[in-house]
């Protein structure tokens, strides 16, 4: 059976907050399909939260934001309102970074000691905002592992094709990973 309703702004709030019932919980999992208007109505939500007025394109994280700046730029920003840079490069980047390495660092985290990642086989990295100061990410990774990008969003595709509302600033050039830059700024002060 097709169950075709449009998801609104309150039922949005309670998934967001994490206080939905499990009747409506179960009717949104049962929806053959999520309409589009759910998309639309979850960054209203998200954009009524924030104490900025840059527009909201896509929720990264829990705090973490792509938006269109106030010159037009898309960005990658903190809740608090801290922009780390263009959002084709890996936020995390600009982010502080604690690296736990030891037994003893990483049993402060993980319980039970069968948990545990493998000190020399496993670092923890956790991503700070250097302006507010929550944690915005984490990675269990091996010494010396690139910093995860997790994820370049088609934004044009999506919202052009999927949400049929395109963007006034499409262009081709939006979808290229731009992290390289970074490092190669890192490598020219180095030198």
């Amino acid at each position: 059976m097709s169950i075709e309703a449009s998801v609104g702004k309150d039922l949005i709030e309670q998934l967001i907050d994490g206080t939905i019932d499990a009747e409506n919980a179960t009717r949104l999992l049962k929806m053959d399909r999520k309409d589009k208007d759910r998309f639309i109505n979850y960054i209203a939500v998200l954009q009524e939260r924030v104490s900025w007025e840059d527009q909201i394109l896509m929720r990264l994280g829990d705090k973490v934001y792509i938006v269109i700046n106030a010159d037009k730029q898309r960005v990658a920003k903190c809740e608090c309102g801290h922009e780390f840079c263009d959002y084709r490069k890996n936020w995390k980047l600009a982010c502080k970074i604690r690296t736990r390495r030891t037994l003893e660092e990483m049993q402060q985290v993980y319980d039970p000691t069968p948990a545990v990642p493998e000190p020399g086989w496993q670092e923890i990295r956790e991503f700070f905002c250097p302006n507010c100061a929550s944690q915005l990410a984490v990675e269990v990774v091996a010494p010396g592992y690139p910093i995860v990008f997790e994820m370049l969003p088609d934004l044009d595709k999506f919202y052009r094709e999927y949400l049929g509302r395109p963007l006034e600033d499409e262009s081709s050039e939006w979808y290229q990973d731009q992290t390289h830059s970074v490092t190669q700024q890192w490598a020219a002060k180095a030198s």
